[in-house]
């Protein structure tokens, strides 16, 4: 009769600590859900923080292309303005010269046009 009233309580702790073990990981579980609603929270958070820092960047960098691009533009547009005086200048020197000596400058524009032509005709050979 002793080991029967020792084996009922020996089975009777054995299903305590059962039920305290599968309170016990419920309550572990709940636990570690918590931790990592908090972790997800606060990445979602970081991750956050990082895509705005990353638009900000990336506004900034677009500002700074544009100023580069205006600054292109605008000098671009004073080397045109340039070239073109120059060569608008060169135009009306050529054209005083031609009007002043026109006789002269036909036979140079005749020389010139019969060098070509004898090098480019030298080269078909």
């Amino acid at each position: 009769m002793a080991t029967t009233k020792a084996r009922e309580d020996i089975k009777n702790d054995l299903k305590t600590l059962k039920d305290d073990l599968k309170v016990g990981a419920r309550e572990e579980t709940e636990r570690l859900k918590e931790k990592a609603a908090e972790a997800k929270a606060r990445l979602s958070a970081k991750a956050s923080q990082g895509e705005a820092a990353a638009r900000e960047k990336a506004e900034e960098l677009r500002e700074q292309a544009r100023g580069y691009y205006d600054q292109a533009r605008v000098r671009s547009r004073e080397y045109y303005d340039d070239a073109s005086e120059r060569f608008d200048e060169a135009q009306r020197y050529i054209t005083e010269r031609v009007q002043e000596r026109p006789v002269q400058s036909t036979a140079i524009a005749l020389g010139v046009g019969v060098v070509l032509g004898l090098l480019l005709a030298g080269r078909r050979r």
